[in-house]
């Protein structure tokens, strides 16, 4: 664990550390983009000091005044409410208050399940406590309805008062590319999405069978990702959004499940890779949870800075990153429990903060650029899903929203890479920043973890604006595209969402110094510009964005 001096003093000592470079050509300044800069940020705001940087915590209230603090610092106006740096993000906040007890029966025999161990349960439904007894179980298989795919695993079943079992991502996963596409996971894939459908259809709940690699992660994120609070978004409807209970079970947990039924685990999910499958009851299992519930409405932040345009001062490019993490949660085997979230996503608050810095000690940018620190990402992308619904500038005049995501301190890379596939304009653009940095862009690798849908852009790109999410590349300099496939492999089975996510003096900053100039160079690029970024033809936002094309002037 990582201790530094108190918030305050930290501060002090980073105004200190922090310079002002002089101007260089073009107006830039000298120098660009910082490593010790970017360090520097990272050994403050990833450490223990912020408690992890759960909304609703001294942490959040410690990270929240710090970013202020680093945005007046680079030069930005206050962009939030009543003309502060913040914008208030209402949340419910639901936490589990006490023992969770929880089990399967079937044929009268009961099989206890332990919270955290076999199964890892949550609500954030807003009536009352958890008492589920002996509810019905069903298979749905993956859980999807897709209509435009000819594929519905809920059809001819009634699932109302019922608790399903799904499996996570979706068919093509572990078969030859079929009707979803391959191995890159669609939006049918995630494990949002499987609670929404199942909610729609009145069920009492879910569990997701969980696997390491179809969900991208290995369980003790799962388990840290429900040992803490959950937040929502403020719903008129949130009782008919969200189910009674839903979590997730080890794939040991289902087999034991499946085998008591009768059945074998494996053969119910070949079968449900196949087209025409239909969702069955699981002989005569039933499934009981029953828990305490502490509910309360919390008020958490956006930090919002404006470097303001010249010409077209009135059109906007956002640049964003999440400050969130997960706080205190399970201890690991070192006794550690604190999340720090440095990679996650300390790099990126620390890489907009440079980027802020350099452009404000700049010539102006045409456009308009909006910095803005979302809270609550791990939550459900609720900070970026709020400010859609709540845009602090017009969404119809904002050209692009730029976010980043989790740089890699494992080594420079020959490239950099987007999130998904997002059919936009924006991937072209930051290609071309990248050559113009002597680098190289790359495709996401790692289509089938669903990445992009897991990222703060996407709630932008609902709401129309053309996003993307910018992340390091995977072909090292010093280890190639194997190299950079290990540590990334490393990182996500040993420290994502887990107490060994902290920044480490040892990390090369030279690879998230290059991702940053490479992105400083795409926001320049893009604030500059006189054209409007476009989603591509086959893009499902296009036509959201199309709307509002009259409000845009075309150049």
């Amino acid at each position: 664990m990582q201790r530094v001096l108190g918030p305050m003093l930290a501060s002090l000592a980073l105004a200190a550390c922090v310079a002002t470079p002089s101007t260089g050509r073009d107006g830039a300044p000298a120098g660009g983009i910082s490593s010790d800069n970017l360090a520097a940020h990272l050994r403050v705001l990833a450490s223990d000091e912020f408690e992890g940087r759960a909304p609703d915590t001294p942490g959040e209230e410690k990270t929240v005044a710090w970013i202020s603090e680093r945005f007046a610092a680079a030069g930005l106006q206050p962009a939030g409410d009543d003309g502060g740096w913040t914008q208030a993000v209402t949340l419910e906040r639901t936490a589990i208050a006490g023992p969770v007890r929880a089990a399967f029966a079937i044929r009268g025999t009961r099989r206890g399940l332990a919270n955290g161990d076999d199964i890892a349960l949550e609500t954030l439904h807003p009536e009352g406590n958890v008492d589920l007894r002996d509810v019905p179980l069903v298979f749905a298989g993956y859980g999807i309805t897709a209509p435009e795919l000819d594929w519905d695993d809920y059809a001819g079943l009634d699932v109302r008062g019922k608790v399903v079992v799904v499996l996570i991502n979706d068919p093509d996963f572990e078969t030859a590319p079929g009707r979803f596409g391959g191995r890159a996971m669609t939006w049918y894939g995630r494990w949002a999405y499987k609670y929404l459908e199942a909610a729609k259809r009145g069920a009492a709940g879910v569990l997701i069978v969980h696997e390491t690699a179809p969900a991208a992660y290995p369980w003790a994120t799962v388990r840290n990702g429900r040992a803490a609070p959950q937040f929502d978004i403020v719903r008129a409807d949130a009782a008919t959004h969200h189910l009674p209970v839903r979590g997730w079970i080890q794939r040991a947990t289902a087999e034991r499940l499946f085998a008591d039924a009768g059945l074998s685990f494996d053969d119910a999910k070949r079968a449900a890779q196949q087209h025409g499958f239909r969702a069955y009851p699981l002989r005569d299992a039933t499934f009981s949870a029953a828990f305490d519930v502490q509910r309360s409405r919390i008020t958490s932040r956006n930090v919002a800075g404006l470097l303001p345009g010249s010409d077209r001062a009135d059109e906007t490019v956002i640049v964003s990153g999440h400050w969130d993490s997960f706080g205190i949660g399970e201890p690991d085997a070192s006794g550690d429990a604190i999340i720090n979230g440095a990679v996650d996503n300390a790099t990126a608050i620390a890489s907009m903060i440079e980027i802020a810095r350099v452009m404000a000690a700049g010539p102006p940018p045409a456009r308009s650029v909006l910095f803005i620190a979302l809270t609550a990402e791990e939550s459900g992308l609720l900070g970026a899903t709020h400010y859609a619904a709540n845009p602090l500038r017009p969404l119809a005049t904002t050209a692009a929203a730029i976010n980043m995501e989790m740089w890699s301190p494992d080594g420079s890379t020959r490239d950099i890479s987007s999130w998904g596939v997002g059919r936009v304009s924006l991937e072209r653009a930051l290609q071309d920043a990248a050559k113009a940095e002597g680098r190289t862009y790359s495709t996401d690798p790692n289509l089938e973890a669903g990445f992009f849908y897991r990222a703060d852009h996407f709630a932008f790109a609902q709401a129309g604006v053309p996003a993307i999410t910018v992340g390091p590349g995977m072909d090292q300099i010093d280890g190639g595209v194997a190299g950079g496939m290990a540590a990334r492999a490393a990182y996500f089975a040993e420290r994502y969402h887990q107490p060994g996510d902290e920044f480490n003096e040892d990390w090369d900053m030279r690879g998230p110094t290059a991702d940053t100039t490479v992105v400083l160079r795409l926001v320049r690029g893009i604030a500059d510009s006189a054209q409007w970024p476009q989603w591509d033809a086959d893009s499902e936002f296009r036509g959201v964005r199309e709307a509002s094309a009259g409000e845009r002037v075309q150049r």
